[in-house]
């Protein structure tokens, strides 16, 4: 393989050099933490026109309970008209729902019902069932004649927010926070799903060009079939390092900055510097430059292992669609492990978890949520073994079938004849 660092130097320089990666390199970041605003930017700027809602309270207990309490999307109105008379204003759109209490909620819980023409968002019903829920509450508390039974029930609630520390080998103590460790747990099996995604894709569309621009006939001539396929991996692999090392001196210089700026005694509000103060202590006790190692890791295996794949099946292929078609199931066990590890989070020590984080096929994702609980070391070193065996395996597989597959056109091979070209010997 005296050829291999050649390939490995185009594919990596070649894409290198590209405007577009170092956009990406430099805006993505900016554009995943301006996700994290985007909701509440939406939600803050979705204004609605106020909708009116009837209430027809046969009792005439309950419709006061609405009656200056309006939200910013419903207006409450009383009404005496019959149902029917309401229920045509409703179909002209005058009325958005109509509210009929037919008897006391405390006897008849089910004495209540919404009418409208149309779908309701939840929130109105949401809104509506707190309201009464709270009142019936109180009258019932009320019903037991108990005199200051209702101060004493609001005076009794506790609001308990317990602190959690973790030991260092040492014996010394630094905060820790489950939150925190979820939500660093989540985004490193995001990242390593986007990673393996976005390179392994890289992967797939380079043979598949070089295929159909009939430019690896030309290659194949002074480049041995599994030296070309190990060197765009490796290549490209290179420029995901690359990648993954910039953003994390962005984030590490980042942190540095927004944790000098809230210890600054300028930032107003003390509970707000308490919090921005707490989770950067936090953020002091997790051992970055462990997981930063594990992820690098388990990033090279999972994506070697991905990428031998892809670049095996779009040697089988010579269209975009077939290659499309080709990738689904590889884009569906991401898929799966991305779920997978989204479901170990509160219980990253679980079966699931357990389980998942030991399978080549998902343990560089699931094995990401696990590492900020300080999992033992033996589990994703053991977890790497397998992986990375297993990569030694299937790149040997990927290359026996790449070999053949890259100078085929026309008809797709079957498989019995993609069986025969990998238990074929030279």
């Amino acid at each position: 393989m005296n050829k291999l660092h050649l390939v490995i130097e185009r594919e990596f320089t070649t894409r290198l050099r590209k405007k577009s990666f170092w956009v990406m390199t430099f805006v993505m970041p900016i554009l995943i933490i301006g996700l994290g605003f985007v909701p509440a930017a939406v939600s803050s700027i979705n204004e609605v026109d106020q909708q009116q809602v009837a209430i027809l309270d046969h009792t005439g207990r309950y419709a006061s309970l609405f009656e200056g309490n309006d939200s910013d999307s419903y207006r409450f109105v009383r009404v005496d008209r019959p149902l029917d008379s309401l229920r045509s204003e409703a179909s002209q759109e005058a009325i958005t729902a109509i509210l009929e209490i037919r008897d006391d909620l405390l006897k008849d819980p089910k004495a209540i019902s919404l009418f409208s023409f149309k779908q309701l968002p939840q929130g109105l019903e949401t809104y509506i069932n707190e309201v009464l829920s709270r009142h019936l509450t109180e009258e019932k508390i009320r019903s037991y004649n108990i005199p200051q039974l209702q101060e004493a029930i609001q005076e009794s609630q506790v609001q308990l927010h317990v602190s959690t520390y973790k030991w260092g080998e040492s014996g010394d103590v630094d905060t820790s926070s489950s939150t925190v460790a979820s939500i660093i747990g989540v985004g490193l099996s995001f990242f390593s799903y986007l990673f393996m995604m976005t390179y392994g894709g890289m992967v797939l569309q380079g043979v598949l060009e070089e295929k159909k621009n009939r430019i690896v006939e030309v290659i194949i001539s002074s480049v041995r079939p599994q030296e070309l396929m190990l060197g765009k991996i490796i290549g490209i692999g290179l420029l995901g390092i690359v990648q993954i090392a910039i953003w994390a001196i962005l984030f590490f210089v980042g942190a540095q900055i927004a944790q000098a700026f809230f210890q600054s005694e300028a930032i107003g509000g003390t509970s707000f510097l308490s919090q921005a103060t707490t989770f950067f202590a936090v953020l002091q006790g997790v051992n970055f430059a462990k997981i930063l190692i594990f992820f690098i890791l388990f990033f090279v295996g999972g994506y070697l292992f991905y990428a031998s794949i892809l670049a095996a099946l779009s040697s089988l292929v010579s269209s975009d669609e077939e290659a499309s078609q080709m990738m689904m199931p590889v884009v569906l066990l991401l898929i799966f492990s991305m779920y997978a590890g989204m479901g170990s989070v509160d219980n990253p020590d679980g079966t699931l978890a357990f389980w998942a984080s030991f399978c080549p096929l998902t343990s560089p994702v699931v094995m990401m949520v696990r590492l900020p609980y300080d999992v033992p070391l033996w589990q994703p070193l053991l977890s790497l073994a397998i992986l990375y065996i297993t990569v030694f395996l299937t790149s040997a597989l990927a290359g026996k079938i790449y070999r053949t597959g890259i100078l085929m056109y026309g008809k797709k091979p079957s498989m019995r004849e993609v069986w025969r070209w990998i238990t074929y010997r030279q």
